[in-house]
């Protein structure tokens, strides 16, 4: 049976007059999202650049506290999980259903290992060195290892409450993703997608670049301040 026997011809909705249509307010609709997704951290970059002008000197410490080269290793995989994606949307549009489930699987590993990464080498790590924000800022109400040093404590809380919510949201938009492409790797494996019904991948591609991309942002905003 061909990999595009199921997905010959294209899908229309009953509350659509073409295939056409559809196509063009799924697409619409995909880009209205992502341009509210862009309002939602765009709010957070406003709020980091007045903490980052209020606080230099904090955020120098704070940057200086984590790993260029974990961070460096996550954004190498990020980038790699974009390409797979996008090989992903390709496989879909010519019907290799075969392919395009590999893809995912491959932009699902990725993704994983990228939270893996952020648990392992860096959430979990600061936790228990008890660089978490809060009433118990530091192990016992102390701060551990050079950021005693550091005057300016609570613009160096503020940092690492952006440095939370910025990359904790990141993840859990990750996440989210997580679950769309289990659902998208079982209908590949009914051969659903072909050159007419590829718009379910093509938009998800579009949601996970912008994932990636913000992550890019994050990088240099967080772990290269100095």
């Amino acid at each position: 049976m061909s990999s595009t026997s199921h997905a010959e011809h294209a899908y229309v909705a009953h509350h659509f007059h073409s295939a056409e249509q559809q196509k063009e307010a799924g697409t619409l609709g995909m880009w209205l999202f992502l341009a509210q997704e862009v309002m939602f951290f765009g709010g957070l970059f406003c709020v980091y650049a007045v903490y980052r002008l209020l606080n230099p000197d904090a955020w120098l410490a704070g940057s200086a506290s984590l790993s260029v080269f974990v961070g460096g290793v996550n954004t190498t995989v990020l980038l790699c999980s974009s390409f797979t994606m996008a090989l992903g949307v390709y496989f879909a549009q010519t019907g290799d259903n075969r392919r395009l489930f590999q893809a995912l699987v491959a932009t699902l590993a990725l993704g994983l290992l990228f939270i893996a990464i952020k648990l392992q080498f860096e959430y979990l790590p600061k936790y228990r060195e008890g660089v978490f924000p809060g009433a118990n800022w530091g192990p016992y109400g102390h701060h551990y290892g050079h950021l005693a040093d550091v005057a300016n404590q609570g613009g160096l809380q503020m940092y690492f409450v952006l440095y939370y919510i910025m990359t904790g949201m990141h993840a859990l938009h990750m996440i989210i993703g997580f679950g769309i492409m289990v659902v998208l790797m079982v209908l590949a494996r009914k051969n659903t997608f072909g050159p007419q019904r590829y718009m379910a991948v093509e938009n998800f591609g579009l949601y996970w670049h912008f994932v990636d991309i913000v992550w890019v942002f994050l990088f240099p905003m967080f772990y290269l301040v100095r």
